[in-house]
């Protein structure tokens, strides 16, 4: 993911207030007094979901094309089979900023496929080709392992896979992993491009052509480096552009459940992220819960070589998968 802010993102900040003014007033995410504490969810494990996270480290950097991605995806998806109503798999082609052609999949694992009521998690699953912003020049061509830039937000989503296996729910819900997310043009690079569109191809792909025609969801939530030990999630400009409601809901929900220090209630600089395609081409409220700190972009090892699986606590994806599971649950109740 990208921290620059560009000419875009003033252009899809003014398309997302529009947006959300005409579209997302008819988007609840439960407006009435609700004591979401009471809200009956299943129990998120963070053993588990630190176990999804570490499985996807171990296999190495899943850099484009690489050994290490095609055995990551051969693991989520054979999982995700196991405990989904089904799981697509998006094969597609897209260009990295110099030119190079690369293939991708997205992985798509919906449950209960009957439902019109629909809702969107996201994350990514590759890892960062370079390690551009690593202390030492000289690993600044290696790639990541990246266990809190793109494999935390995974590991969430593959514990509430687990959780939701044999559930009756009355929402359909749909868990999407982009692939060739974080590929966007490397800081030592000669290459300038002010739309950012070599960053976020997964998503920029899916957007305009979903894994099943004309779909739809009431809403989206995108997960990018949440399981880091020191949390701190602002309001994401971007996602108050387009989705304030569901970003409001999202946040009251994580105050009342009492990760209010946590779900600052601070506005943050627009980033370029998957939630950016999501709503500009397919046109779903989304919203992005991202790892930012006060000091510096993101989080201390941010497209560095220690992106490892120290970086992630276990309570930090408890925290997180607790609150999409209320949020999502609150609406079953």
């Amino acid at each position: 993911m990208n921290n620059k802010i560009k000419i875009i993102a003033i252009i899809f900040l003014c398309c997302g207030v529009m947006f959300s003014c005409s579209k997302n007033k008819k988007v609840d995410t439960s407006e009435d007094v609700v004591n979401y504490k009471e809200i009956k969810t299943p129990e998120f494990c963070a053993d588990s979901a630190y176990y999804f996270v570490k499985t996807q480290c171990d296999f190495g950097p899943r850099t484009p094309e690489s050994k290490a991605a095609e055995q990551c995806a051969n693991f989520l998806v054979s999982y995700l089979k196991s405990k989904a109503d089904t799981v697509y798999v998006q094969e597609f082609t897209s260009k990295l900023y110099d030119g190079k052609q690369v293939k991708g999949k997205n992985i798509i694992a919906s449950f209960n496929l009957e439902a019109t009521d629909r809702v969107l998690l996201a994350s990514h699953w590759d890892s960062r080709l370079w390690a551009d912003q690593d202390e030492n020049p000289n690993n600044h061509k290696s790639p990541i392992i990246g266990a809190n830039d793109g494999a935390s937000g995974v590991g969430i989503l593959m514990e509430i896979a687990r959780l939701l296996k044999g559930q009756k729910i009355k929402q359909g819900l749909d868990l999407v992993l982009f692939d060739l997310e974080d590929q966007g043009a490397p800081e030592w690079a000669e290459y300038e491009n002010n739309d950012q569109t070599d960053w976020c191809l997964g998503s920029q792909y899916w957007s305009q052509t979903p894994h099943t025609a004309y779909y739809r969801a009431k809403y989206g939530i995108l997960l990018d480096m949440v399981g880091y030990k020191d949390l701190r999630f602002t309001k994401e400009m971007q996602s108050m552009g387009y989705a304030p409601s569901i970003m409001n809901n999202v946040w009251n929900i994580a105050k009342e459940l009492g990760y209010g220090d946590i779900f600052l209630n601070d506005n943050y600089n627009s980033v370029m992220d998957d939630h950016i395609w999501i709503n500009h081409y397919a046109k779903i409220p989304t919203i992005d819960i991202v790892q930012n700190s006060a000091n510096t972009s993101f989080f201390p090892y941010w497209h560095t070589t220690k992106d490892d699986i120290d970086c992630i606590d276990k309570n930090s994806l408890a925290i997180v998968g607790k609150v999409l599971l209320v949020t999502f649950f609150a609406a079953e109740q």
